[in-house]
Parts: C-alpha cells; sequence; structure tokens
C-alpha cells in the first residue's frame, strides 16, 4: 500500500536535531512503499496549519548538508498540546492521508504522540505514530541518554576548560549558570573540564540536591582559601527544602514563561544574584557570572560525532519500525558493552509525560560535585578531538634582591 510520512521537530534546537530528521527522509527512500515524505514547519502548529514542504523533493546532497547544520531545519514549537488539540492534527493528518507519524522531541512531545496514536485507534484510522527522542537536558526515562545532550554537553565541557585557564590566570570567583530545570547532567558535564587537581569548577550544584545559600557561600569560602580561586558550575534549576527555585528566593521578582513556568536562567539574574551574594557577604571583589542559555544547544563547530551518529540512527531506526513494526512507540537508546548502543522501542506511556534526574550514584554525598561513575558515564558520548590543556612547569629562578 502506497503510504505518505509526516515528520515534525519539537521544543528546543540541538546541535544533531538535523541528523535524526534526515535520517527519517533518507531512510523512508529506502521502502517502496512510501510514496512522500512531509515535513511540518514549526512543529504541531506547522500540522494544524497544515503548513507542510515535502522533503521528497529535496537532493540527497543537501539533506545531508542540512543534517551536520545544527538547530531545527524545519522549525520549531514550544506549543504543548492538550486533547482538543490532538484531536486537530489527527483531523490534517487523516485529510493528507498520512500513514506515518513521526515527531522529534522530549517528553511533552512523546506525549503528544501518545495523545494522537490514540484518538487514531478510537477512530478506526491506520496511523503508525513513532516518538524519536531529542533534548539537551538528558530526562527522558528509558534511555541511557538522548540524542543533543553529548553534543551540549561537549559545549559545557569545552567552556569550563577556557574558563578555567583565564581563572587561573587572573583569579578570582566565576560562577555559571547551564540549562536543567530538573535534570542536572548538562551542568555535570564541566566536571570533564578538569584535568589537574586544582582546577575548576570546583563545585558543581545541581538540581537533584537542595541548594542552601549558606552552604553554598561556606563552600565557595572554603574553596577560595584554599586555591585562591573558586569556579562554580550551577544547574538553573536549584532549589531550597521546599523545592521554590532559588531565584524566588533572592530576587524581588520574577519572570514567566508560555506555560506559566519561573524563568530560570534565560534573563541571566541567577547568575548576578549568586554573583552578588558573593561580593557582600564574602567580601571578594573579582567576582563574574555568566549564563550558558541558548548557547550550548545548537553551538556551530562544538559538535559530537557519537551524537551525529545516533541521532541519525534513531532518525534511520523510527522508519524501519513503523514500516516494518505493528505497534506505536519510542526510539531509546540504550548502553551495551563497554560502549556500545542498541535502540528498541518502547512504548510511548514509559516515556510521555515523565522525567528522569540524574541517579544518585553520579552525585557526590557532599552534593557539590559529582561522582567518578559520572566521568565514565560521560566520556565516550563527547566524542573524539577533545582540546588538550597543559601548564608550564614553572621551574622558578633563585631571586636576587630579596
Amino acid at each position: 500500500m502506497v503510504q505518505k510520512i509526516l515528520v515534525a521537530q519539537g521544543g528546543g534546537p540541538t546541535a544533531v536535531i538535523n541528523q535524526s530528521l534526515v535520517g527519517v527522509a533518507l531512510e523512508a527512500r529506502k521502502f517502496a512503499s512510501v510514496e512522500r515524505v512531509y515535513g511540518a514547519a514549526f512543529g504541531v502548529r506547522g500540522i494544524v496549519n497544515e503548513d507542510f514542504v515535502d522533503l521528497s523533493r529535496e537532493t540527497s546532497r543537501n539533506l545531508e548538508a542540512v543534517a551536520n547544520t545544527p538547530s531545527s531545519a524545519l522549525g520549531s514549537t514550544r506549543d504543548k498540546p492538550d486533547l482538543a488539540y490532538c484531536q486537530e492534527i489527527l483531523k490534517v493528518l487523516k485529510a493528507h492521508a498520512i500513514g506515518h507519524f513521526f515527531y522529534i522531541g522530549g517528553n511533552d512531545s512523546s506525549d503528544t504522540v501518545r495523545i494522537v496514536a490514540d484518538e487514531a485507534r478510537k477512530s478506526g484510522y491506520a496511523l503508525r505514530c513513532v516518538h524519536i527522542p531529542k533534548t539537551i537536558d538528558n530526562d527522558l526515562v528509558g534511555n541511557d541518554h538522548t540524542p543533543g545532550f553529548p553534543s551540549a554537553a561537549r559545549f559545557v565541557t569545552q567552556a569550563f576548560m577556557g574558563v578555567n585557564l583565564d581563572n587561573a590566570a587572573l583569579k578570582g570567583v566565576y560562577c555559571a549558570v547551564i540549562m536543567g530545570r530538573h535534570a542536572g547532567f548538562l551542568t555535570a558535564a564541566s566536571a570533564l573540564a578538569r584535568k589537574f587537581p586544582d582546577d575548576g569548577p570546583h563545585l558543581i550544584y545541581l538540581p537533584e540536591r537542595t541548594f542552601t545559600i549558606d552552604g553554598f557561600l561556606a563552600d565557595v569560602k572554603a574553596t577560595f582559601e584554599k586555591h585562591g580561586r573558586c569556579i562554580i558550575a550551577a544547574s538553573e534549576g536549584i532549589h531550597d527544602e521546599q523545592g521554590a527555585p532559588i531565584i524566588t528566593k533572592l530576587a524581588s521578582t520574577v519572570e514567566k514563561d508560555a506555560h506559566g513556568n519561573v524563568q530560570l536562567s534565560g534573563t541571566g539574574a541567577l547568575a548576578d544574584l549568586l554573583c552578588e551574594e558573593i561580593k557582600t557577604k564574602l567580601g571578594i571583589k573579582r567576582v563574574r557570572g555568566d549564563t550558558f542559555g541558548y548557547l550550548q544547544r545548537s553551538f556551530a563547530g562544538c559538535v559530537s560525532d557519537v551524537d551525529q551518529r545516533e541521532a541519525r540512527e534513531v532518525g534511520e531506526k523510527a522508519v524501519q519500525y513503523a514500516l516494518w513494526g505493528q505497534t506505536d512507540g519510542s526510539v531509546a537508546i540504550q548502553r551495551t558493552g563497554a560502549y556500545a548502543v542498541d535502540y528498541p522501542l518502547i512504548p510511548l506511556e514509559n516515556v510521555a509525560g515523565k522525567t528522569r534526574v540524574m541517579e544518585d550514584e553520579f552525585i557526590t554525598k557532599a552534593g557539590n560535585d559529582v561522582t567518578e561513575a559520572f566521568h565514565s558515564y560521560l566520556r565516550p558520548l563527547l566524542g573524539a578531538g577533545l582540546p588538550e590543556v597543559e601548564r608550564l612547569r614553572m621551574s622558578r629562578v633563585a631571586k636576587i634582591l630579596k
């Protein structure tokens, strides 16, 4: 039976999401039963607006070039469809005789796929729905890791390599706030920047642990006294014992996003507020703060080759599962052996709307650093060719005048 395929991209862009898109488009060309491969412009919003592009008309060469280009080539959306919205999606899919629906995205996107699949089943419409994983937060349940995370983690690692060198040359306190509302994987990646025992980041704060201002200041004070400097990596989602975001404790007013969530790091306020606490309460003069924000998502030229390969393969596997299989689902990445991966299709309800956080084995008992187990977990994901940093041996010359 001749069939049409529709693929869309949702949520925040990544450096490798186009690999998954191209994986779908090129793998589908191998099946004689596929008549057309459509792409929805700007995610599910493009579906309800019937804003489609025909990916079947793209040359293989151009698709390969797009695959190596960061961000979402089709455009994306932050829309979080409810039942009524998903019913509109299904209405459009039926009108265009779409037989297979692929949505590349995170846990909200997987929930959209689940609802559309359920509605199609209830209405008796033959539709195969497959979710393709993507998120820099690395917070999808059922996955060892998620496409987009390794490249973003590589950026964080390399950025902190540079920050550490800068801070060692002109000592002071440096604090960077990194994306991660509930899961601290991306912030934890800063730990792999360290090579020598006194390298930063010296302190790492994750949303998986309670954060207190007094404890934070005590840590900074002790580190500064020991090294004469201090580098801090903090997740935007750090919170107090009641689960309230720290930014709400420090700021007089806070912004909210389109979904009503507190804007944690988009304005740079949290880094500034933490730096102000250090300046005023510890009396340290040279204190600087940054917010990585969007930088780590689609940074060109800082992409993990492992991430590229796996992002392509989850797109390819999605097509294979849809065309050969009889069930809907979410393609997962699961680690096997020293470092290899498999791509099982897992039930949508296992992923949809759920959030994975860092496992306890990855976080030190003190709660302000990561363990060697996390280093072992992340190292193979960062890919080949990480920069090497070295130091002068600093062989001092004997003083004559003093």
